[in-house]
């Protein structure tokens, strides 16, 4: 048998509930997490020794989710789940980034955090609910984590700050944002926000902290009822002297390094003053390559961090607050629908946008139900761009989160789909890296769809800020090297338009920060973010008139919803036919919008035309132009309107009496008619005989006025034999009578 603890919180109306002790008891902890009808099993384990020869901490964070947590069987051939969706590499990121500050110092141990998505009720997102999950699973494993933390979204409705909104409430929220901390201090925000100013979001950020104290008291409760023995760190060895020893040989040319405002230049002066070190303890034996490689880099950190905190000034000559040079370019590649080249310092991405139609959209698999996205950002990070030769790999976690961290900053200001019918994918292709790269692909995006002649709202920046923390002193770093991220405590992205905040996204590598840091890091980004806006404009301030000419032009028109079977045909006959004459790409919406797409006038033209004949009722009293279709004895059939037949009755195919006929017309002639009428049934009257072959003119009212005088004419020759009162030599025929 075995004892299973559990405790319950209501949280933003809805019960959460943490269960450990039933499921997963190998685990060093696995709690099981219910928010609502969502369940999730969080689970923590770590090697019992660690790993030698490495400088860092060995997290794996997997956040899976599973088909029949929906009640879905996964698509494909294999028909199991596959490598994680974009969603579940997003969740395990956002779930390191929060917990991997807290491991003790030194905590070298192998550590695997796995939050598995069990059940989805459709109206709770379980990435909350894991986060959460991870956090109580370590603090109840005893593994050195010091948390707990505790998590939450926040969603803005009405003007209106709404904790955990449900999937539903999301499709009305102005903000999408996930903010994780302690108790005092916050660890990891991400977000995606419809231009909100500084004032909302940190207010945001301050909701959700005061909101999950429940949610940490909770964990804090459990922990005392069943949490595990805190494992036994062994003391660090003291290794003051060595250090010092290692200052004294390379300190002054670690400072000197630092002075190298050149990215390049100064790493090979920092790589020749710890040759320095290595060198010196080549022959010791009781000095390992991995204890002399942590030494040096404490030392540098330290280096780089008192020179900016003492002085202000930082390893490439700036004050704190200074942006690197920027260079805007836009059109740089000839046959891309929208182009870019954005360069800040040693930053540089090469951004392209492509423009597609309907059939471009990427279809996205979730346990949410499947939806087509319009608009996709690809971020690519090959490694020329820090001068390194080294495997090409597929898209890591790194460069999805990169990407998805553009596209939520870019995504609010694009313009509605009703009123921009196209599929939209950029491509950022990072050519230098010393610095925040994504904050240059938000930057280049923007530039790029506007070159592409993409109406945005507004153009869109992001810059990357930094924190140097030592103690009570601390320095707010804007537009942030390579060096000063590594080396530092923070980094805290914030992009968008000079109207408000679009995506924010922090972490930290210190205990949490305070409220008032984020203050001065967002009033610092906001002033760095409209000068890069300025910048910017000197390429191109807003989207161009037209799009380019290699992108396809989409014309839209509206059709009946009980017509679009017609147009797509048996099989889907008709719509491949239309694509294959024309040439141009069709998409039908249910609503009987139909998008063309062509860069070809001329194509586009035919597409529209052959759907006219498809859908158009022919019009009493309207001339159209016909084949001859079949004949027979009583008339002829001519298709006159798409696939539309009409007989011409033979007292309509000429004037005068028409014996056969063959005598006026024969299968596969060109025609004009008129229609008549159009029967109960569908049956559409056709008149050649009122319509002039030649020139197509209606000359019904002209064969009238011909009948009218024809019969006044006859009408006056009998008149020449007698007076209406019939005195002729004609003998009257006498009517009959009733009694006769």
């Amino acid at each position: 048998m075995f004892t299973i603890h559990k405790k319950e919180i209501v949280w933003g109306g809805r019960k959460l509930s943490f269960e450990t002790g039933r499921i997963a008891r190998q685990a060093d902890a696995a709690v099981l997490m219910t928010y609502g009808d969502t369940t999730v099993l969080c689970t923590a384990v770590a090697q019992k020794t660690p790993k030698l020869g490495i400088d860092f901490f060995p997290l794996t964070v997997n956040y899976q989710e599973k088909a029949f947590a929906a009640g879905k069987i996964p698509g494909g051939f294999f028909k199991r789940e596959g490598r994680p969706a974009e969603k579940e590499t997003l969740s395990s990121r956002i779930i390191d980034r929060c917990i991997r500050p807290l491991f003790a110092p030194g905590f070298r141990n192998e550590t695997q955090v796995i939050c598995t998505v069990l059940s989805h009720d459709l109206e709770n997102d379980p990435d909350i609910v894991a986060l959460v999950g991870a956090s109580a699973a370590l603090t109840l494993s005893g593994i050195p984590f010091m948390g707990p933390i505790g998590g939450a979204r926040v969603g803005y409705v009405d003007d209106e700050y709404v904790i955990n909104p449900t999937l539903e409430q999301m499709a009305d929220t102005k903000l999408d944002l996930v903010v994780a901390g302690r108790t005092d201090a916050i660890m990891m925000v991400e977000s995606e926000a419809h231009e909100l100013s500084e004032e909302i979001m940190l207010g945001a950020v301050m909701f959700a902290q005061s909101e999950f104290q429940p949610v940490i008291q909770a964990i804090i409760e459990l922990a005392e009822a069943c949490a595990k023995e805190p494992w036994d760190i062994p003391e660090p060895e003291d290794h003051s002297a060595l250090e010092a020893k290692v200052q004294d040989l390379v300190g002054d040319a670690l400072v000197e390094a630092f002075k190298e405002p050149e990215k390049m230049a100064r790493q090979d002066k920092v790589a020749a003053a710890k040759q320095i070190a290595k060198d010196a303890f080549a022959d010791d034996e009781a000095v390992s390559g991995g204890l002399l490689s942590g030494l040096l880099k404490k030392i540098e950190k330290h280096t780089l961090r008192e020179a900016t905190l003492s002085t202000g000034i930082r390893v490439d000559g700036r004050d704190t607050k200074t942006v690197r040079p920027i260079i805007s370019e836009v059109g740089v590649l000839g046959r891309s629908h929208g182009s870019s080249l954005f360069t800040r310092g040693e930053t540089q991405a090469l951004v392209t946008t492509t423009l597609g139609t309907g059939q471009d959209e990427q279809i996205m698999d979730a346990l949410e139900g499947e939806y087509r996205e319009h608009f996709m950002l690809h971020y690519n990070f090959p490694p020329y761009s820090v001068g390194e030769a080294s495997f090409m790999r597929s898209p890591g976690r790194r460069e999805i989160g990169h990407g998805k961290l553009a596209w939520r900053a870019l995504r609010p200001l694009l313009p509605a789909k009703e009123d921009f019918p196209y599929t939209i994918r950029i491509v950022s292709e990072i050519t230098e890296s010393n610095g925040s790269s994504s904050m240059a692909s938000v930057c280049g995006g923007s530039l790029a769809m506007m070159d592409a002649g993409v109406p945005l709202k507004r153009p869109c920046a992001g810059i990357a800020m930094g924190l140097i923390k030592e103690d009570d002193r601390y320095a707010v770093l804007s537009d942030i090297l390579g060096d000063e991220d590594h080396l530092g405590d923070m980094d805290f992205k914030v992009a968008g338009t000079e109207e408000g905040i679009t995506s924010l996204q922090m972490d930290i590598k210190i205990a949490g920060i305070t409220e008032d840091i984020m203050k001065v890091a967002l009033s610092q980004a906001k002033d760095g973010r409209l000068h890069i806006l300025g910048e910017m404009g000197k390429a191109i301030g807003a989207g161009r008139d037209s799009i380019s000419d290699f992108a396809p032009r989409i014309t839209t028109m509206q059709i009946s919803t009980d017509k679009i079977r017609d147009i797509i045909g048996p099989g889907g006959k008709m719509i491949r036919e239309i694509t294959e004459v024309s040439g141009t790409k069709i998409d039908i919406d249910d609503d009987g919008t139909i998008k063309i797409a062509s860069a070809d006038h001329t194509a586009t033209d035919t597409a529209i035309s052959m759907i006219r004949d498809i859908v158009a009722e022919p019009e009493i009293g309207t001339i159209y132009e016909g084949k001859v279709v079949k004949c027979m004895d009583f008339g002829a059939f001519v298709n006159f309107i798409g696939k539309r037949d009409g007989l011409v009755h033979i007292s309509e195919l000429a004037e005068g009496r028409v014996g056969q006929v063959s005598d006026v017309v024969k299968e596969d002639d060109i025609v004009k008619v008129k229609v008549l009428g159009i029967d109960d049934r569908g049956k559409v009257k056709l008149s050649m005989r009122v319509v002039d072959q030649d020139s197509g003119e209606d000359i019904s009212a002209k064969m009238a006025e011909q009948d009218a005088a024809r019969r006044a004419e006859r009408d006056a020759k009998r008149g020449e034999g007698g007076d209406s009162d019939g005195d002729s030599d004609r003998p009257r025929r006498r009517r009959p009578r009733n009694d006769d």
